[in-house]
């Protein structure tokens, strides 16, 4: 049911038959299954022992020398030799071609155990509406008109239609389908718009996609292959394998050495027919064989017949090496295509950044005393990891940070204020998040800050287990303060907040965007001795100013944080108490770039190889980025280099040609626009190395000469690509392109020392056989 988002709930049910209290009927359950298939993506069938051995062989220069072999071994048996030297040549040849394939063969085999190992799985199981009762069940069993209940956590297991909000919203990850940094709020409302792409339809949850906030219910409109994910599936399984530069080069070397071969094979024959009739060959049958294994001698002397087994070993090397670098290598074609690059098309979330919001400011009112004084501190660390510092304005670190009054109040509010959680992962051995991103990067923040009153801080904390580190703040102030009640965010407030209590003290501490928290505040927490003073409209403009200048020049995510002193005995909130608030500070987050991204554009540079980011996000965020990791660096001005998917589809077909040319950034994409860029760029013989972690990658990953998947991304991404990176880090795409690069180079220089040795032997036979001088000839 394609057309589910412009469709109202009423009419999504009906056309299910469904009765939203009780669910489907064994017997509908059944009939859908029937009509509609399993909820499985089919799996990508895997090569046959047989057929990787036989794929080892497709290589005209192995195919030239397999005839010369068995040309030579029959011309032995006609001319009655059977001993060991007239077998040794066809031997030896066959013996290298077998070493050969079983180095391949054992190489593509070890890669997609690797492979196997780093696969993530869709979601196995959901609480799925039957016969009136909720029950778990495997996803796989799922069928369109099953009623599902998703929350916090959970891994949509079907592409759905929301049909009813069981809290104040409904925030979807759904980064692995359109590329958007930012989680996206679900809404029951159908979609009017025309022309929609995933990004606008706001009323469907799609597989595989995660939620990170709040409480629904959805209807099953899409299982299997019919969903988004199913679609991109199926167009990824369509595109067919591209043949690799270095595969193109030595099919046409062989194409141009056979013609030479035949040519002079043929050549030398017919020179000789004279010498046919010579009374030392036995007659002329004799003669005329006599001089057909001169021209088989002739054409294995210029075959190079290491050659195969070289590059098959140089390229197994090569994978070998790159496994160390964290690049595992799915087949031995794209260890060589690496050094060719020319291009290489980055995502952006999760490859050029960590994908792992992160704050990295923080603005609080210092003092009063004869102006107002606005403090900023920056925040060091780029991960879930809660490691990281607080520096002043001066690039001073604070020893404390929990001593001063505003910081501490922020380490309260974002520690209570939150619904998220952040725990050790010992088995992938990183910290993962449950839940919102930004309410993460809050948990975090508070562990950073610190607690008060411990000259041994922050030292103290590093000695606890990483299981114990996690939260250990975060959860100290949950056991100082009881929490009593929660008004969770809603649209129109854009704020939440939760009354707790500690010490026959009632607080409520709120936190929500800069605009709705500081136009409800009338008091201000100073930093510089912790007291509390009215909230100024000069105070309030430069605290505006500092939101914009976070929001606008350094795009960053901002969210304000508030508390009030509420009356003893109070038990629950309502929406006209979030008035007459103190404000505590701002702080700013966002996705951060990976910190040695950088000097691997750098890199990049250097070699001669254009980067080009392309994303779902928007263009702000995307060139904000792109400045950061020096993506810009080389460019006098953004003019002609950064486009989003709609400016140029609108541009002329010359316009476009020079855009490729000069892109530098291709913003607010669709799974269709990646593709068109790759088709595009190899149009103007560039070698394009295409990065992706989601399933809107596969289709490009494919068709670009070499598809990088991330070894965190989906299994659609990375059954498509050539090359997975275990670490997720373009930095590991550069080192894998230097050692493509000598691979390439060394492959280059022994070709051209086989030709060159090989002609001396080819022009003794060659001259032998004009001259008639069988004595010199290696027969």
């Amino acid at each position: 049911m394609e057309d589910a988002y412009a469709r109202s709930v009423t009419e999504v049910l009906d056309f299910f038959g469904v009765d939203p209290k009780r669910g489907l009927t064994d017997a509908q359950v059944t009939q859908h299954a029937r009509l509609y298939g399993k909820n499985v993506l089919p799996e990508e069938k895997r090569a046959s022992f047989w057929k990787l051995v036989l794929k080892q062989f497709d290589d005209l220069l192995v195919k030239i020398l397999i005839v010369a072999a068995l040309v030579s071994f029959v011309l032995a048996l006609i001319n009655g030799d059977t001993g060991l030297t007239a077998f040794l040549e066809p031997s030896v040849i066959l013996m290298i071609l077998a070493a050969n394939a079983a180095v391949g063969v054992i190489t593509e085999t070890n890669a997609e155990k690797a492979l196997e190992e780093l696969r993530a799985y869709q979601a196995d199981i959901a609480t799925v509406l039957r016969n009136g009762c909720f029950s778990i069940l495997p996803a796989t069993e799922l069928v369109p008109g099953d009623i599902v209940e998703v929350a916090v956590g959970c891994k949509i297991p079907a592409d759905m239609r929301m049909i009813e909000m069981l809290s104040n919203q409904l925030r979807v990850d759904q980064a692995i389908l359109t590329g958007e940094s930012c989680s996206v709020e679900k809404e029951l409302e159908s979609t009017t718009a025309t022309n929609v792409v995933y990004q606008d339809k706001t009323n469907i949850l799609f597989s595989g996609t995660v939620v990170v906030a709040g409480r629904a219910r959805a209807i099953v409109v899409g299982v299997g292959t019919h969903t988004a994910m199913g679609g991109i599936h199926d167009s990824m399984l369509r595109t067919e394998d591209e043949v690799t530069p270095l595969k193109k080069k030595l099919d046409e070397f062989g194409t141009f050495l056979a013609k030479v071969i035949a040519g002079i094979c043929v050549l030398v024959w017919i020179v000789n027919i004279g010498h046919f009739r010579d009374p030392a060959h036995g007659g002329f049958l004799r003669g005329a064989i006599h001089y057909f294994k001169i021209a088989v001698a002739l054409a294995v002397a210029a075959i190079p017949e290491g050659l195969p087994a070289v590059v098959t070993t140089c390229l197994a090397l090569g994978t070998k090496r790159m496994a160390r670098l964290n690049a595992i290598v799915r087949s031995l074609p794209s260890v060589e295509t690496l050094g060719c690059t020319t291009v290489i098309c980055s995502d952006k979330t999760g490859t050029l950044t960590t994908n792992m919001m992160s704050v990295s400011k923080v603005c609080v009112l210092h003092t009063v005393q004869h102006a107002p004084v606005i403090s900023e501190y920056s925040v060091s660390g780029t991960t879930y990891a809660p490691e990281g510092t607080i520096f002043d304005s001066t690039g001073l670190q604070l020893e404390l940070p929990a001593q001063s009054p505003c910081l501490l109040h922020i380490a309260m509010c974002s520690a209570l204020c939150n619904e998220s959680i952040l725990q050790y992962n010992p088995d992938k051995g990183n910290y993962e998040k449950i839940g919102e991103s930004t309410e993460v990067a809050l948990r975090v923040l508070a562990e950073k800050i610190g607690l008060p009153g411990f000259d041994s801080m922050p030292s103290s904390l590093n000695m606890l287990s990483k299981h114990e580190r996690a939260s250990y703040c975060n959860h100290y102030w949950e056991d100082h303060f009881k929490k009593i009640s929660v008004a969770d965010f809603t649209r129109d407030r854009k704020m939440m907040s939760v009354l707790c209590s500690r010490n026959q003290l009632q607080i409520m501490f709120s936190k929500g965007a800069p605009e709705s928290i500081i136009s409800r505040c009338t008091n201000i927490l100073c930093n510089d001795d912790g007291s509390t003073i009215p909230l100024t409209s000069s105070i309030r403009a430069e605290l505006e100013s500092r939101f914009h200048s976070f929001a606008g020049k350094e795009t960053l995510r901002c969210l304000a944080l508030a508390f009030k002193r509420m009356p003893m005995g109070l038990q629950s909130l309502s929406h006209n108490d979030e008035n007459d608030l103190t404000f505590i500070g701002l702080v700013g987050m966002l996705d951060p770039p990976r910190e040695e991204v950088r000097n691997a554009m750098l890199s990049c540079m250097t070699a001669g190889i254009r980067v080009i980011v392309v994303t779902g996000d928007n263009k702000s965020t995307a060139e904000s980025l792109c400045r950061k990791i020096g993506a810009f660096d080389h460019l006098a001005d953004l003019a002609g280099h950064s486009y989003t998917a709609t400016e140029f589809e609108e541009l002329p077909a010359l316009q476009k040609t020079l855009a490729l040319q000069r892109m530098a950034l291709f913003t607010r994409v669709e799974p269709s626009h990646k593709r068109m860029l790759v088709e595009a760029l190899r149009h103007q013989n560039e070698v394009v190395a295409m990065t992706g972690d989601g399933v809107n990658d596969a289709p490009a990953l494919k068709k670009a000469d070499i598809g990088i998947a991330m070894g965190s991304g989906t299994a659609v991404a990375k059954s498509a690509s050539d090359m997975v990176l275990a670490d997720d880090n373009f930095a590991t795409i550069v080192a894998a392109v230097a050692e493509g690069r000598a691979i390439y180079n060394n492959t280059k220089q022994f070709i051209r020392y086989m030709i060159s040795s090989n002609i001396g032997e080819v022009v003794c036979i060659f001259v032998a056989a004009v001259l008639g001088i069988p004595d010199t000839l290696p027969l």
